[in-house]
């Protein structure tokens, strides 16, 4: 079993580091992590792939192993938007809409996040950085939203790195912790992207 230490790599360090593993072959892994957000996000990856994920908790430190096969079938693994496909991600960097008006911006940003979940033509991503992950917190209205755009099919990335910044990411209610590389992947397999700053 190869062994990746990866803690005290900030995110996303510790997936890219497992992606290249993946790459070279590797069916058989165990990855060191030192917090849960990077834990997380090393698991949901692995399995992605079709790997069975175990996680335990050694002291501060979290141990990940993944076993399969990383040569699985194109039909087994996550479906992506092909190019010339319809659908956009919406891209949301802050919790409120424009400035200088905070107050404006909170209700501009929850009445486009509604509008958005009314749709027909959802989008395919919604992720969060920056202040946009306070979005997704427990008993806000936009986290209820962005739930009802889940239920749509939506998927909600939120950024860890951020979460952790605001120290927010056990209030998460809405969408999953991510990490750059899946934000960036997700946003660059859109064929169109929306961005709110």
């Amino acid at each position: 079993m190869e062994t990746i230490d990866a803690r005290g790599k900030p995110c996303p360090q510790p997936v890219v580091l497992v992606k290249k593993a993946l790459e070279q072959g590797s069916a058989n892994l165990e990855i060191l992590v030192d917090n849960a957000v990077s834990a997380s996000n090393v698991k949901r990856f692995l399995e992605s792939q079709g790997f069975s994920v175990t996680e335990e908790l050694h002291g501060a430190d979290f141990i990940i192993r993944g076993i399969g096969s990383p040569n699985l079938s194109p039909s087994a693994r996550p479906q992506k938007v092909q190019a010339g496909e319809k659908g956009y991600a919406v891209f949301l960097q802050s919790n409120v809409l424009g400035s200088p008006d905070a107050t404006l911006g909170e209700g501009l940003v929850k009445a486009f996040l509604s509008n958005l979940a009314d749709r027909e033509d959802a989008p395919l991503v919604v992720a969060l950085m920056n202040g946009g992950v306070l979005l997704a917190l427990e008993g806000t209205s936009t986290c209820e939203t962005l739930k009802k755009m889940e239920e749509k099919g939506v998927t909600v990335l939120v950024c860890g790195t951020c979460t952790k910044h605001f120290g927010v990411t056990e209030k998460v209610g809405a969408g999953c912790i991510s990490n750059m590389m899946e934000i960036t992947d997700a946003l660059l397999a859109a064929p169109r992207v929306l961005t709110i700053a």
